[in-house]
């Protein structure tokens, strides 16, 4: 644990022991130790942890079955309602794996947790927060003891272990005999090495290992805790500091969004004069279109004028109404007394359908055999006795 900056409570004050520092702890009811603290935090020197009080947490061990892993955040409460004296609406429980289908568990009281927010509110950041006991080193096989004063902290197992007075430590390790078996070695660390070994029950007294020193010295050899049982879950659990971010950037959101608002302002009247003018530019095309073409329905003004020029435009690559109209009228000037009554263009079949006078029948066969020798299919349709001549329908396109 040589980056971890442990807080605990000590005969109810507030202290911190500083990685790499003496074993005393430093007071934090002293403005100059709450100073070094933060400054230790901000410059990431160290990791702030505050070690619950083991008096006040209780540390259970549960096997679960993958069908309740899904829903354990919400059934864990309710699962161990047989295990626990007070309602359990008044209880905080915060777990974390062991294993697949395995779970540390940690219970206290929900005004217990209230207690120390409010204590730790004028320190740094403090997001972790584990049960004294799991700060202890541990291996298998192994019990470590600290004893403080008339205080004892006790790790039996990854993750059992508790803190009580000194006088109930024999009744308390005689019951963890019972329950988990008889272990290989007790490490304890305290100050009077007869007095500590005697609270030990006879069975232990050949297993102990007595070393001096107290919750610091212990952590020394630790390293970092595991389980990592942080009690910071559920309505508990690390809020993001938007009040103090906001208090921080007001002013640049307040510039940021009267600036958004003009630019949004502005980007509106662009859009309603580009919209006045789009609206009198499409006007203006529709009376330009019906100069040149007074009926019909306009649709895309500009392909429909490229269409109706393509169909009049005539040249010696298409074949267009002018280039029918010239070989026609070619044809029919070449015959005196005939002539062209009315002309009907269909610009999508590129043809025309003509109806024509002229003095007999045989001249229209005539004009019509012409238009056919002219490179076109001309095709009578009907012909009539109109007087002295004859009027005749025809039809005339692109030979295919």
């Amino acid at each position: 644990m040589q980056n971890i900056a442990v807080i605990r409570l000590v005969q109810g004050k507030l202290a911190w022991y500083s990685p790499g520092a003496s074993e005393e702890p430093r007071w934090l009811d002293q403005e100059s130790a709450r100073e070094q603290l933060r400054a230790a935090v901000s410059q990431r020197r160290a990791v702030p942890v505050f070690a619950v009080p083991g008096a006040d947490v209780r540390l259970l061990h549960l096997t679960i079955t993958p069908e309740e892993k899904k829903h354990i955040g919400k059934s864990l409460p309710f699962m161990l309602e047989e295990r626990v004296a007070e309602d359990i609406d008044s209880l905080h429980f915060a777990s974390c794996p062991l294993d697949r289908l395995e779970l540390a568990v940690a219970v206290c009281t929900e005004q217990k947790m209230a207690e120390w927010h409010e204590q730790l509110a004028d320190l740094a950041v403090i997001n972790q927060w584990l049960p004294e006991p799991l700060l202890l080193p541990w291996q298998s096989g192994e019990w470590c003891l600290v004893l403080e004063g008339d205080r004892a902290v006790v790790r039996t197992g990854r993750c059992e272990g508790f803190a009580i007075e000194r006088d109930m430590v024999p009744a308390l390790l005689a019951g963890a005999l019972q329950e988990s078996g008889e272990p290989e070695a007790v490490i304890i660390y305290g100050a009077e090495q007869a007095a500590d070994t005697a609270l030990l029950p006879a069975d232990l007294a050949s297993k102990v290992q007595w070393r001096r020193g107290n919750l610091y010295a212990a952590m020394l050899i630790s390293g970092q805790p595991e389980p990592p049982l942080n009690l910071l879950q559920g309505a508990w659990a690390p809020r993001l500091p938007l009040g103090r971010w906001w208090r921080q950037w007001r002013a640049v959101a307040m510039v940021f969004a009267a600036a958004f608002a003009l630019q949004l302002g502005a980007t509106y009247m662009d859009y309603r004069n580009l919209k006045r003018d789009n609206l009198a530019l499409r006007q203006a095309v529709q009376e330009s279109y019906r100069q040149a073409f007074p009926r019909g329905q306009v649709v895309d003004a500009e392909k429909q004028l490229r269409r109706q020029l393509d169909a009049l435009r005539g040249s010696a690559q298409s074949s267009g109404f002018v280039s029918l109209i010239e070989r026609v009228g070619d044809v029919v000037a070449n015959r005196p007394g005939t002539s062209i009554a009315s002309i009907n263009y269909n610009d999508r079949g590129n043809e025309m359908r003509m109806n024509i006078v002229a003095g007999d029948f045989e001249d229209v066969e005539q004009v019509r055999a012409a238009i056919n020798q002219a490179g076109l299919e001309a095709v009578m349709e009907s012909s009539s006795a109109q007087g002295e001549q004859v009027r005749a329908r025809l039809r005339v396109g692109e030979r295919s």
